[in-house]
């Protein structure tokens, strides 16, 4: 549904593009139809420009070293890079491309991978390929409805653990960019912890964030500050818990602020530094510290 969804915005846009080009420059006026083209294909960089601006003025006393204006600069400008390779190639046209890899020996750990809000498995097709050469089994899941509520994604995710633990006979580790963080966290409250071996998390709003404030889907609400959503699943949650977590979080988060929000008391809570939303998930670090849990 959301491969759909996004196919019909970007080629959309494009068509868009193309017909005000073509209209202005019918009429001789072709600094129109450029700027227009501009305006329709790079929109976007405003709007995360206006996040990470947001990003500085929101930090207040968080814990978390607050990004010096050089660093922003970077992280969007990775950020710009980064969006229309996952949010108009790898969701909307190559999500089925890299399948899920479950070797038919077991003993060896596997990987659930679990996106974020309007995203889909084709966030992961960077992933797929190295940990399928490392010869590590995983399975990406879809979470839908794109827009219900985050606990009702626990039964995927049980699903996909269970097609790991059968096919490796061991219990898995899970990783969670974004929402898909926090609908882990449901799956284990449900579930129980014992089934998982680690939980990563990428930039997941654990604690909530200022950005959420805006939304209107029932699944941005539940990820606002401090929601009783949050606080109802934390409740569910043993205190020893989160020693199983290791949480990647950035001061140059556009999505997740102020930054500590993706952290949680008890983990092994990693900081990258001048990283934006998606592009954290292009981070060596992250990566690595999955294949050396998968290792354990």
């Amino acid at each position: 549904m959301l491969a759909r969804l996004q196919q019909f915005i970007t080629l959309g846009l494009l068509a868009t593009a193309i017909a005000w080009a073509t209209w202005c420059l019918q009429r001789g006026e072709a600094v129109w139809a450029w700027a227009g083209v501009a305006v329709i294909v790079f929109g976007y960089a405003v709007f995360l420009a206006i996040e990470l601006v947001l990003v500085w003025f929101v930090h207040g006393q968080d814990p978390a070293p607050k990004a010096t204006p050089a660093q922003l600069f970077e992280a969007w400008f990775a950020e710009v890079l980064a969006a229309p390779r996952v949010f108009c190639w790898q969701q909307p046209f190559r999500s089925t491309r890299e399948p899920d890899h479950l070797p038919a020996s077991p003993g060896r750990r596997g990987v659930v991978l679990v996106h974020g809000f309007v995203c889909n498995r084709g966030f992961w097709n960077r992933w797929m390929p190295q940990l399928r050469a490392k010869g590590v089994p995983y399975v990406a899941v879809n979470l839908e409805p794109v827009f219900g509520t985050i606990s009702d994604y626990a039964p995927i995710i049980d699903a996909a653990v269970r097609r790991v633990e059968q096919a490796t006979g061991l219990a898995p580790v899970l990783v969670g960019h974004s929402m898909g963080g926090l609908a882990i966290r449901a799956w284990a409250a449900a579930s129980g912890a014992g089934r998982v071996h680690r939980i990563v998390t990428i930039g997941s709003p654990h604690r909530g964030t200022w950005l959420a404030r805006f939304a209107t889907t029932q699944n941005a609400r539940e990820m606002a500050l401090g929601t009783d959503w949050q606080k109802a699943l934390e409740a569910l949650e043993p205190a020893q818990h989160f020693e199983r977590f290791i949480c990647f979080y950035s001061h140059c988060d556009n999505v997740v602020f102020p930054a500590s929000t993706a952290t949680l008391p008890g983990a092994d809570n990693r900081h990258l530094v001048g990283m934006a939303h998606v592009h954290m998930v292009d981070h060596p670090q992250v990566l690595q510290a999955v294949l050396e849990t998968v290792a354990q």
